[in-house]
């Protein structure tokens, strides 16, 4: 019923920016936490940045002052915005959601990933 997209990786060099996107499509009724996850290999998945649908925010240490989250709630999207890339940073970038839907419950959901790599 719902899907989500994700959009934005790739190879950029350190201290560079990227923004990813995600777009949730399907049987959406309201988007309540968006949030930005990464895996590093040999990594735990990690939280990068989450927002909740009443707009406050949390980042991982790692990355508070050079990633922003924000939203299009009428488009049922999520960005990260990455600035001051660091090769650290690279991991494989899951988006995550949880909607609700048309049935009248809640669900989490998730992209497939999409891989940011920081090198020179």
């Amino acid at each position: 019923q719902v899907q989500l997209v994700e959009s934005g990786g790739g190879l950029v060099q350190p201290g560079g920016s990227l923004r990813l996107s995600c777009a949730a499509s399907g049987s959406i009724v309201k988007v309540n936490r968006m949030g930005w996850y990464r895996q590093a290999p040999g990594k735990e998945r990690e939280l990068v940045a989450a927002l909740t649908s009443g707009g406050s925010t949390n980042y991982a240490d790692s990355v508070k002052g050079r990633f922003t989250i924000s939203r299009d709630n009428a488009k049922s999207t999520v960005y990260l915005q990455m600035n001051s890339l660091k090769p650290e940073d690279t991991a494989v970038y899951y988006c995550n959601m949880n909607i609700w839907t048309m049935t009248g419950y809640t669900a989490d959901y998730w992209g497939k990933g999409t891989l940011v790599t920081v090198s020179s």
